[in-house]
């Protein structure tokens, strides 16, 4: 397959609404002398972020205003909750405060996120996306600061001792999408990002083939910051379409450039015989596909949690509805969205059960790591984060959650496949099939 040079895209400022943190020299020093002596240290000494009445600090970042993947209704959601809690009495009668900074998708912009949060003291990241885990993740453990609910972009979410995530990231999607098309497909094509986070997406979708006893996917790169992606939609057709005996697929995983890549999709796969498309709830949503004219009509795509028209969705447009009626960067359909919501579920539990105790970032991390389960309402199985989890022999200690959901596109609307599709009964559990990824 063809391969394109790999590109990477900087940004040089943060978004206006990164404020930095102010440190006295006393502060400036306890942090020294705590990231020296340990990596649990919690409020700093004289600090009032986590105790007392003030409020209890957080803090939800992600991408926004790039020419890459932006995910501005995750920080918009954590707001509306926020907004949601305060207005119904707060938590054990202390507001809730949501601090939120932009990525902009580069290393610095990760980096510099992770140290507002230090400076702040805030008592944990909650909801976020980033790509950038090596850059962020230094400054959190400096700060003993738990990281609750990533989206779930980078196999290093499911390692760090401070990551809480909340779903399978895109390992349980992508292989989970490779069982559905195991013995839906003859040559499968993935189109993926020509970035870290993309290296390694082929091995994660051909884990799910091969348990399907297919065998690899073509793994076509493609910058994820193009305007068009002609020459990867035609490389992509021609290897899906080899075997005229069973209908190829193509998989695109270009976060918010799949639309993009579908535009010259569309331009091309008429001059090939008919493939199915497929893939990843996150590159392609129900907003996507409404202004797509059908293109997506019968496509698989895995999800991490049930539908958004399931009832068990109904708390979160609930709060949605009276407190950010009208705000367009948080649609009830987005996985990012929901990731935030049961991330903020997560932490509400955590801090219902601190109750009138210190909170800090410290009470928080032991109260997680004391085997605490917390419900999401059956959004998710109970999830609770110990190092005893199956998936630890294969680089995943603190994956708890390997659900997988497959969906198709049926008059225009994602819904729920029907059982037995790809071997998929409802939810499936993903768990045996990454212990045989070849992912470490």
């Amino acid at each position: 397959m063809h391969m394109t040079g790999r590109r990477r895209t900087f940004s040089t400022f943060l978004h206006s609404s990164f404020r930095p943190g102010r440190a006295t020299a006393l502060t400036v020093g306890a942090v020294a002398l705590c990231a020296s002596l340990t990596t649990g240290c919690g409020v700093i000494p004289g600090a009032t972020g986590g105790s007392g009445d003030d409020p209890i600090k957080v803090m939800t970042w992600a991408p926004q205003d790039t020419d890459a993947t932006n995910k501005p209704g995750m920080p918009a959601m954590a707001l509306a909750y926020a907004k949601w809690i305060n207005a119904h009495g707060g938590i054990n009668g202390r507001k809730l405060k949501v601090l939120t900074c932009n990525d902009h998708n580069d290393s610095v912009g990760a980096a510099k996120c992770a140290r507002y949060a230090a400076d702040e003291d805030v008592v944990a990241v909650v909801g976020s996306y980033s790509q950038f885990t090596d850059s962020y993740s230094a400054p959190l453990e400096g700060a003993g600061i738990p990281y609750i609910g990533g989206y779930g972009v980078t196999n290093d979410e499911f390692t760090g001792q401070m990551s809480y995530p909340v779903n399978g990231g895109q390992p349980a999607l992508l292989a989970g999408l490779g069982k559905a098309l195991a013995a839906a497909c003859g040559n499968i094509a993935l189109v993926r990002p020509d970035s870290i986070a993309g290296d390694e997406l082929p091995v994660l979708l051909d884990s799910g083939l091969r348990a399907g006893r297919h065998s690899k996917a073509g793994d076509q790169l493609a910058a994820e910051d193009a305007t068009e992606y002609g020459d990867q939609a035609d490389q992509a057709l021609r290897y899906a379409s080899k075997d005229p005996a069973r209908k190829g697929c193509v998989v695109p995983a270009l976060g918010d450039r799949t639309d993009t890549f579908l535009d010259s999709f569309r331009r091309d796969r008429g001059s090939f015989p008919p493939v199915r498309l497929a893939t990843v709830l996150g590159s392609v949503d129900q907003t996507v596909i409404n202004a797509t004219g059908g293109a997506y009509e019968g496509a698989y795509i895995t999800g991490w949690y049930p539908p958004a028209s399931d009832s068990r969705w109904d708390p979160m447009k609930k709060v949605i509805n009276e407190e950010a009626f009208g705000d367009t960067r948080i649609d009830p359909a987005d996985a990012g969205v929901q990731t935030t919501w049961i991330a903020y579920t997560v932490l509400k539990a955590v801090l219902d059960k601190i109750g009138d105790g210190e909170v800090s970032a410290d009470s928080v991390r032991r109260t997680l790591d004391d085997g605490m389960e917390v419900s999401t309402g059956g959004l998710t199985p109970p999830l609770r984060w110990s190092y005893s989890s199956p998936l630890a022999s294969v680089g995943f200690p603190r994956m708890v959650n390997a659900d997988v959901t497959l969906q198709v596109v049926q008059d225009g609307k994602l819904v729920a496949a029907r059982k037995g599709v790809g071997g998929f009964d409802g939810t499936t559990d993903m768990t045996r099939t990454l212990e045989n990824a070849d992912v470490q």
